[in-house]
């Protein structure tokens, strides 16, 4: 079997991790499977990388030397406990790396610029960072290992800095780059990051190394692509909301989506498709509790009787509402209004419209509110509706699950449920593939709601099909 392994930042944190990490790549190794790892920054690293680059930017006089002396004793710390052996090696290796990254730093502060391409390189370098020390934990345990960086590997992007998109032409690099050393090797990754054509270091947006591990799948064939996390998988809710919630044994690619849609800890949409595209099965997996068999994310899901899967909430959330007659059978106003929030980069994820036309709501992160209200005023200036009101006190609940689809009664069901427990909903959505309900209540109602919902659907059972 060949097998794409994916380790995010609470997987390599430390030395605990990392040893826990490198013992899972070796037992499957060691089984006779082909094993590529893609590897994310230590938790905490990327964000430690954009201030300081930001204050190299704009203070007056920065000193980059504490936090750079920092993260090179973390790397040294850890590669004294997991890799004795190599640990001079992979070190010499990082000031290398540091160097390099002093130097830009030094850069953007002379030029007083953060440019989105030099910051893109900069924050690439916590990648740089764990793979040099996780490919020496391997070779300590006598597995032939060795660091490769995004572009290395062969992804290669658009020039869209901060959110870089894999191009069609990375598929046949990735097999020529990768594959011939996974008989005798176990390539070490840099996720999070890849290269344009003119060599120019790109980092992939939110979600980037689940979305490299998945283009790199994709271009190695792998049989399954898993992703090691601090949880078991994808579960029926949020357990800090939900203590008897439970991890579901499989999705469809489709639940997975609109699930991670509303902030549930599953993938981005984005680290889906490049895996979905080539028939790659994706398995979410605990590396604190490897033999949990996790949460599978299949193209076609699993026969079951459940209707409903999963419920899942976002409260840092806004409802906008566009009202006005004059939008009545007038063409073009949702795209006037969706244009300019695009233009100040605001993301809808909910709308829905009356069928007398005189109304749309939307559902934006609440941090985008101030930057919505703006890009519409201008809107109700020219009269393309009568009002513009905005409402931060609300949360967006989602009801998933594919076996909706064709089954009379759950809409029924899900309101009737919120009714008996007295909470009433502001505005719905459904898409036309019914694998997803979503509605708005009131903030304080949103827990209430999906602790109703999930005793509803009995979600805390196992069903015998599952």
């Amino acid at each position: 079997m060949r097998y794409l392994m994916k380790f995010g930042g609470t997987s390599v944190a430390d030395a605990r991790s990392i040893g826990l990490t490198v013992g899972i790549v070796g037992a499957h190794r060691r089984a006779g499977h082909e094993i590529a790892v893609v590897v994310s920054a230590m938790r905490g690293v990327t964000d430690g990388l954009i201030a300081c680059a930001v204050q190299m930017a704009s203070a007056p006089s920065p000193d980059p030397a504490p936090f750079l002396d920092a993260v090179r004793e973390r790397q040294a710390t850890a590669l004294a406990e997991v890799a004795p052996d190599h640990a001079v090696e992979a070190l010499a290796e990082i000031d290398e790396r540091l160097a390099a990254l002093a130097n830009i730093l030094q850069a953007v502060h002379a030029l007083r610029e953060l440019t989105p391409r030099s910051r893109d390189y900069i924050i690439s370098f916590g990648e740089r960072f764990s793979a040099v020390v996780v490919a020496a934990a391997l070779r300590q345990q006598g597995i032939a290992a060795m660091p490769l960086d995004g572009c290395e590997a062969g992804i290669l992007t658009d020039d869209c800095h901060g959110a870089a998109m894999a191009l069609p032409e990375s598929g046949p690099r990735i097999r020529e780059r990768v594959v011939p050393f996974l008989a005798d090797r176990v390539p070490v990754i840099m996720g999070f990051m890849g290269c344009t054509r003119d060599g120019s270091v790109t980092t992939l947006g939110r979600s980037g190394s689940d979305y490299s591990a998945a283009v790199l799948a994709a271009g190695i064939e792998a049989d399954e692509c898993w992703i090691w996390t601090d949880v078991d998988g994808v579960m029926t809710s949020d357990p800090r909301l939900i203590p008897d919630a439970r991890v579901i044994p499989a999705v469809s690619y489709l639940e997975a989506m609109e699930l991670s849609y509303f902030g549930a800890k599953v993938l981005h949409p984005r680290s889906i498709e490049p895996a979905m595209a080539a028939g790659i099965a994706i398995r979410v997996k605990n590396t604190f509790n490897p033999d949990h068999p996790g949460t599978v994310l299949v193209a076609d899901g699993v026969p079951s009787r459940r209707v409903v899967k999963a419920l899942t909430f976002i409260d840092r959330v806004a409802l906008v509402n566009c009202t006005g007659a004059q939008m009545v059978g007038r063409p073009g106003v949702a795209n006037a209004i969706f244009s300019a929030l695009a233009r100040r980069a605001v993301n809808v994820m909910m709308i829905s419209q009356g069928s007398s036309e005189a109304n749309i709501s939307l559902i934006i992160d609440e941090s985008h509110l101030e930057a919505a209200t703006e890009a519409l005023s201008p809107l109700v200036v020219d009269g393309l509706f009568r009002e513009l009101s905005s409402d931060r006190d609300v949360a967006a609940v989602a009801v998933v699950g594919s076996g909706m689809a064709g089954v009379p009664g759950t809409g029924g069901r899900i309101f009737t449920a919120l009714g008996q427990h007295g909470i009433n909903v502001t505005m719905i959505s459904q898409g036309s593939s019914e694998a997803n309900i979503s509605f708005v209540v009131r903030a304080a109602d949103g827990p209430r709601a999906v602790r109703a919902l999930h005793d509803e659907f009995r979600l805390s059972e196992y069903c015998d099909d599952e």
